[in-house]
């Protein structure tokens, strides 16, 4: 792996790149689209990989409660995956909940063996009603969701 990758809390100056970089993902269907006012918003909740100067990976944490947060936003450039770059923006999202002492991290996503690979499990959609309340109602898959909710418990050990 090049040895200029590196992983990092975002800056206001990366917000055209994570722009582009999840609106590639939104086109497709398989990702929220997230405007560039609320990208800076909430620049601080991202992490991101980059290769020397070029954003090639995200990853955000959306505080869904007191006892919870979802990772949000995660997305790789293509030509990157499969190097374990998206585990290592995994693992910092990880260590961010673990700084809020937050206990649970969820995600909805369509890569359940990626998130398994990182300590979740899949469950029912429906024991997070943080979620379904805060986005999901403005969802367009809202009654035909097609995503799979993961979970890791966080704890000294994990």
């Amino acid at each position: 792996m090049n040895t200029t990758i590196a992983c990092r809390k975002a800056e206001p100056r990366d917000v055209e790149a994570l722009y582009e970089l999840i609106q590639s993902y939104a086109a497709k269907g398989i990702m929220l689209p997230r405007s560039r006012e609320a990208l800076l918003r909430h620049i601080e909740s991202f992490v991101i990989v980059e290769d020397g100067c070029l954003l090639i990976g995200c990853g955000s944490l959306f505080r869904l409660g007191t006892d919870l947060v979802e990772i949000r936003s995660l997305g790789m450039s293509e030509g990157y995956k499969g190097k374990g770059l998206g585990s290592m923006m995994v693992d910092a999202l990880i260590a961010e909940a673990r700084r809020m002492g937050v206990p649970k991290v969820m995600a909805l996503t369509y890569e359940v063996k990626f998130f398994e690979k990182n300590g979740f499990e899949v469950v029912s959609k429906e024991i997070f009603p943080e979620k379904v309340w805060t986005d999901c109602v403005n969802c367009s898959k809202q009654h035909n969701c097609d995503e799979i909710a993961v979970v890791r418990v966080l704890d000294e050990a994990n």
